[in-house]
């Protein structure tokens, strides 16, 4: 390995060739790159704090706002049990869901600064529209275009962050679209805290406020590089290597472009890639990174605490302003996780941090079930040690989160996908995720007003589930370079006998083998 260089190479490959420094250049387009983070973050968490407002509640959805304060008459559980209501955060998602089709070719052909352009240009007027609503049908409207923002602004970023980034530190950069994406939270919550004293028109301030990451986004990308990758995929070979010049702070980078092109000849040969996904040899990636590990990140459980922490912490006999102050304080335990999976990740790998999460969440998971079994009743004010209690098993359970399907739900799946299909991949990735989060949005407070109690034992259980998953089925993934993380499924137990098996499809690997031999 050359001095200086990046190596976290797999034997034998031309990544152990690669040098470079971590440069000013680089660090500025990351930060650039992740602020799309921020906008998902943001209205997580403003959304959460807004459906709990009155003045919200008294223009929008009065028959939820007149249960609030009638509690006693039915179970604190179903106080917002609304799917109207919840229509209006999951309305987002379903967007955001079917703008990844459209993100999709945008990413692979006009490159990934495009999208995250795109994506803050729909977030801008989403904004702006929610602002101004006056009736259900502008607010969902608003949180369509927030939901198209979103859905591309989550397709091109991870891919962006990933592709930039030398294999060393691959890990501890990905995970900015996490940090950005929690600080987004946090931010939102507080100013939730202040706006919900505005009266009658806090709320407003609160949704509006989303044009100004969303003004950042797309300022920033107005400066932002292009990724070396995405310009080698569409045959901009020069100015692939002034950009890789540059974010690598070194002249010499003919074994990483090389890399590059070779894996984008073998993705160049695929027209069809999301026809590719079906075939046998990319089951890992499709079983993994599409659907398994979107799919469970939602299922954890987390984003119905992000959604309606204050709505929660209401329902279990916080007030208006102690639950959105306990919101923030889950939102800080939410950049605590994040900060801790950037150090440690690329040192304890992504499986350690998967596996030790699992067991904490279902640890406060079942803390939190079981109080609430024995201590909370139809109108009862919980006692000060039971909601301290709460709160601190909660904290724990969103700090593991933090650490680990928070920011690995979105790292390893672009990870494992070849350039080929990587797009492709990328956009099921997103789908799936904002399918999930979707569902979960619009089926917990139902949930919640129907399995009381049972609902955190459910998702303690579904953690189990997902801990096993990554325990048998994910190798690790931490320095190795990008584009040879492919080799990884040939020598796992299980996953080998589907890459071995040649299913009569394109070989993306003896694609890469015959360019380079007629190179030589």
């Amino acid at each position: 390995m050359a001095g200086g260089g990046f190596g976290g190479a797999a034997p034998g490959s031309r990544a152990e060739l690669y040098e470079g420094r971590v440069t000013g250049y680089f660090i500025l387009a990351v930060i650039v790159g992740s602020l799309g983070g921020s906008l998902f973050g943001y209205d997580l968490g403003i959304s959460s704090g807004v459906t709990s407002m009155d003045e919200f509640l008294k223009k929008f959805f009065p028959k939820t706002y007149n249960r609030k304060h009638a509690h006693l008459h039915e179970t604190d559980y179903c106080k917002y049990d609304n799917q109207i209501l919840t229509l209006f955060t999951s309305s987002l998602y379903f967007a955001g869901l079917l703008s990844t089709f459209a993100a999709a070719p945008v990413t692979r052909k006009y490159g990934r600064r495009a999208s995250i352009l795109t994506g803050a240009v729909s977030f801008f007027f989403g904004g702006i529209v929610n602002a101004a609503a006056v009736n259900i049908f502008m607010l969902i409207i608003g949180r369509i275009l927030l939901g198209i923002g979103i859905g591309f602004g989550n397709q091109a970023v991870p891919l962006y962050l990933s592709e930039i980034s030398p294999p060393k530190i691959r890990g501890a950069v990905n995970q900015l679209f996490q940090l950005t994406t929690v600080v987004g939270i946090l931010v939102a919550e507080v100013i939730n805290y202040f706006t919900e004293k505005i009266h009658p028109w806090g709320w407003r301030l609160s949704v509006g406020l989303a044009t100004v990451p969303a003004t950042l986004m797309f300022v920033g990308g107005l400066f932002l590089p292009e990724t070396p990758n995405s310009l080698v995929e569409r045959g901009r070979l020069e100015e692939a290597r002034k950009i890789l010049e540059h974010v690598r702070g070194t002249t010499k980078v003919d074994a990483e472009l090389d890399d590059l092109k070779d894996a984008s000849a073998a993705a160049q040969a695929v027209k069809h890639p999301f026809r590719n996904l079906l075939l046998r040899r990319y089951r890992p990636q499709l079983v993994i990174g599409a659907i398994g590990i979107p799919a469970f990140q939602q299922l954890t459980g987390q984003n119905s605490i992000l959604f309606y922490a204050p709505v929660i912490f209401q329902s279990l006999g916080f007030g208006s302003g102690a639950s959105l102050y306990s919101s923030i304080i889950t939102g800080s335990m939410l950049v605590v996780g994040a900060l801790v999976s950037m150090v440690v990740v690329d040192r304890l790998g992504r499986r350690f941090l998967f596996m030790e999460a699992g067991i904490q969440m279902i640890i406060s998971n079942v803390i939190v079930g079981v109080t609430l079994a024995l201590a909370f009743g139809h109108g009862a004010v919980l006692s000060k040690g039971i909601s301290i209690l709460l709160v601190v098993s909660i904290c724990a359970f969103v700090a593991a989160f933090g650490w680990s399907w928070g920011p690995l739900g979105w790292l390893v799946p672009t990870e494992i996908f070849p350039l080929e299909t990587r797009s492709a991949g990328q956009s099921i990735v997103v789908c799936v995720n904002l399918f999930c989060t979707a569902l979960v949005a619009q089926c917990f407070l139902a949930a919640l007003c129907h399995l009381r109690f049972g609902i955190f034992i459910l998702f303690a259980c579904m953690i189990l589930i997902m801990t096993l998953f990554i325990y048998f089925l994910l190798p690790e993934t931490k320095q190795v370079p990008i584009e040879e993380i492919s080799q990884l499924w040939e020598q796992h137990w299980f996953w080998k006998k589907f890459v071995s098996d040649d299913d009569g499809g394109y070989d993306a690997e003896k694609a890469k083998e015959q360019i380079s031999s007629s190179r030589s």
